[in-house]
């Protein structure tokens, strides 16, 4: 194994590590504050600071990242995360309801920086550790690395959703908070003594002003990017696991499995889209990234008009989300490579970083409508929602590049 593959994979391997304790974490808050009565849009309020703070994050971790080195957001990134954990688990039911809240949306503050900082680094270190003598090219390398990253992320998530689940069940909010704190501390001294120093360090001094992108095909991606995920999050974050909850009737483990089997479900076909869309040696570009998002359009509109009229609503979501969460997967794993793609060797956490900050506006707009949306409208008005933000960002993916071939050293 050469020195850039080993890279790749310590990187991988303490993304894995955070994403384990991330997925678990947002279930365990969610069905926790779900059992302790608060309301949908007191629930999703609990992640509004998340979602803003990972806004802010990437545009700052980007350029923290350029001048000191992915390394040292990496590991600020897994540190922030057993500090996150560590404070949420002396939090007291007995609290009032304004306090309680107040305290649950700074530990997620917390957790929410170290999310994207542990993404940004993650994502910009594959950039600079694909071979250029790769087998494929660089380029086919380059898509296939940021899937399996990717992909096998959100597989974890998965996981960790199920995990969430089941460690509420067995062993409590406290025990499981503290648990996962231990062990994510244990792959943070591993990474530390592993990774090399000055990985995404710029060779020249990086200006502040320069986290906002002057690439136009970047500020077109980052734009459709804001509207795709937003409309995943705008069922995904409140919407569903209530729905499951409260009109299926679901228990918590129940809920944590299928969001599990989702996530997992959604990993592997984002790892695998590689091979499923290879066509004659083309990368992937604008026209491929518009149509799976007209696809995705359909799934949306399609999942909302059968619970709308009553066409058997609880199968309809289950099923109907699987196949979203497919064709989703292939909208993500083609953004994934184009961001990396359009963007320069030499500053590319400042790139990914921007591109990031969107996929978090994205989230943190999703999260707000969810809570609103479901308490106003139920599922029904989540997917509504969910369809109108699909179509923006196929309206903003008209400006892309026909292909993601401009890749700048």
């Amino acid at each position: 194994m050469n020195t850039d593959t080993r890279n790749y994979a310590l990187v991988t391997a303490a993304y894995w590590g955070f994403t384990l304790t991330d997925g678990a974490l947002r279930m365990l808050v969610l069905l926790h504050f779900y059992t302790l009565g608060y309301s949908a849009f007191e629930i999703a309020m609990l992640f509004l600071l998340y979602e803003i703070f990972g806004v802010i994050t990437n545009l700052v971790g980007g350029w923290i990242g350029a001048r000191l080195g992915l390394k040292v957001t990496l590991f600020a990134g897994l540190a922030l995360q057993v500090a996150a954990l560590g404070a949420l688990a002396v939090f007291d039911p007995a609290w009032p309801v304004a306090v309680g809240v107040a305290y649950v949306m700074g530990t997620q503050a917390l957790s929410g920086i170290a999310k994207d900082l542990t993404k940004m680094s993650s994502k910009s270190a594959v950039k600079l550790l694909v071979p250029a003598d790769a087998p494929g090219g660089e380029q086919g390398a380059l898509f296939k690395w940021v899937a399996v990253l990717t992909g096998s992320k959100n597989a974890l998530k998965g996981v960790g959703f199920f995990l969430g689940g089941v460690l509420l069940s067995g062993f409590g909010f406290q025990g499981a908070l503290l648990a996962m704190a231990g062990a994510l501390a244990v792959v943070l001294l591993a990474a530390v003594f592993s990774l090399p120093g000055d990985l995404g360090q710029a060779k020249s001094k990086v200006k502040f002003s320069e986290v906002f992108s002057k690439s136009a095909d970047i500020n077109w991606l980052s734009a459709a990017r804001f509207f795709l995920f937003g409309s995943r999050d705008i069922w995904f974050v409140v919407g569903l696991p209530l729905f499951l909850a409260a009109t299926l009737g679901w228990g918590h483990a129940q809920v944590g499995g299928y969001m599990a089997a989702w996530v997992i479900g959604y990993g592997f076909i984002q790892a695998a889209a590689p091979k499923m869309l290879k066509r004659s040696g083309e990368t992937p570009g604008g026209a491929l990234s518009r149509l799976w998002i007209l696809i995705l359009a359909a799934v949306t509109a399609g999942i909302a008009l059968a619970v709308q009229f009553g066409v058997a609503p609880g199968l309809s979501v289950v099923v109907g989300l699987l196949v979203f969460g497919i064709v989703f997967a292939i909208n993500s794993a083609v953004h994934s490579y184009l961001v990396l793609a359009y963007s320069k060797a030499q500053h590319v956490s400042l790139d990914v970083g921007f591109y990031y900050m969107a996929n978090a506006g994205g989230r943190l707009a999703g999260t707000v409508i969810s809570g609103l949306a479901y308490q106003w409208g139920g599922l029904v008005a989540c997917l509504v929602l969910s369809l109108l933000f699909v179509l923006a960002a196929w309206v903003l993916s008209l400006k892309l590049p026909e292909t993601g071939a401009r890749v700048g050293d």
